[in-house]
């Protein structure tokens, strides 16, 4: 008998202290509190830094869903899409708008005028009236095309269901692949852990890819080697953080990197050497959850980017002395 009330004493114990660790579980708040996202949210809804832009404009577009944004060659701004395209003039009104069968995930316009799709595993020629020129070759069934750059006959086109950037001639002809890892070069090839990868071509004809996994942007020549690179992994506003981020980038006339990112919603100026200078729009300038910031710099130098939440083209300016 007295074994028994040992044993019977033993497992009121463990029972007692089984329950105490369940409630401290569920309902110490301590415990229940991600530091990650409490950063986070610290960094979304307190950021102070000092903005050096100010919002001067928006354009609202009509499309059901906004993807991608590039300037015209006459200063237009062009916004892709789900079924369309739009065509405004730099004040904001529409110029022109016609249908495509699918979406737009990004947008390039070349020297001559054409307007070039990303069309998810493919690329479309149309011209501003609203005529489709040319279709090129599927890039396959996985790809995920999700940025253009153009320079004379050559056109770089990111692939991040591949996570690859393609070299094609002006005629849709591919010239070679880019970024695949290479140990004897030294390419470290594209950690893409979401359909975000962008790509630009400086004033100073290199291209620019981003490398979204490791928080940085690579240099490369045309004909595929890298030059260099840089990039910081920081929650801290010099750095770039989370899965995949920057997730959008382009250049200022003086060759500054413009950048956006998601999760921390906001846009940065980077000098050409990859150190931070300021801030154009803080994470609590956009909804909570905005991804695909597009970017893109008009002939004034004003920053433009797109806002697939609220479906404007939202325009920056830098602030007066």
């Amino acid at each position: 008998m007295k074994q028994k009330l040992i044993i019977i004493s033993a497992l009121v114990l463990l029972l007692a202290l089984l329950a105490f660790m369940v409630k401290d579980f569920f309902f110490s708040k301590p415990d229940s509190i991600n530091p990650y996202d409490l950063e986070l949210n610290t960094i979304r809804n307190g950021d102070t830094a000092l903005t050096s832009y100010s919002e001067t404009g928006q354009i609202k577009t009509s499309l059901d869903e906004i993807h991608g944004l590039a300037t015209g060659t006459s200063g237009e701004i062009l916004v892709s899409g789900k079924d369309g395209v739009e065509i405004f003039e730099a004040t904001g009104t529409l110029k022109n708008k016609f249908n495509i069968e699918g979406t737009a995930q990004c947008i390039a316009v070349s020297k001559n005028g054409s307007i070039l799709l990303g069309m998810t595993d493919h690329i479309e020629i149309w011209n501003n009236n609203g005529t489709k020129l040319s279709q090129w070759n599927s890039c396959g069934a996985d790809a995920v095309i999700t940025s253009i750059a153009t320079d004379g006959d050559n056109v770089f086109v990111a692939d991040a269901g591949q996570k690859v950037v393609y070299h094609f001639d002006k005629k849709g002809k591919l010239i070679s692949k880019i970024g695949q890892k290479d140990p004897a070069t030294g390419v470290p090839g594209f950690i893409i852990p979401s359909p975000y990868f962008d790509l630009g071509i400086s004033k100073d004809g290199n291209l620019w890819v981003v490398n979204p996994g490791r928080h940085s942007f690579e240099k490369y020549s045309f004909d595929g080697r890298l030059l260099s690179s840089w990039g910081i992994a920081s929650m801290a506003m010099e750095g770039f953080c989370g899965c995949c981020n920057p997730s959008n980038f382009a250049f200022l006339h003086d060759s500054l990197f413009v950048t956006s990112e998601k999760a921390i919603e906001r846009v940065k100026i980077y000098n050409p050497d990859g150190s931070f200078l300021c801030l154009v729009a803080a994470p609590a300038q956009f909804e909570e959850g905005t991804k695909g910031l597009d970017l893109a710099v008009d002939s004034d130098n004003r920053i433009l980017v797109l806002d697939p939440v609220k479906k404007y083209v939202r325009i920056f300016e830098l602030k007066k002395p």
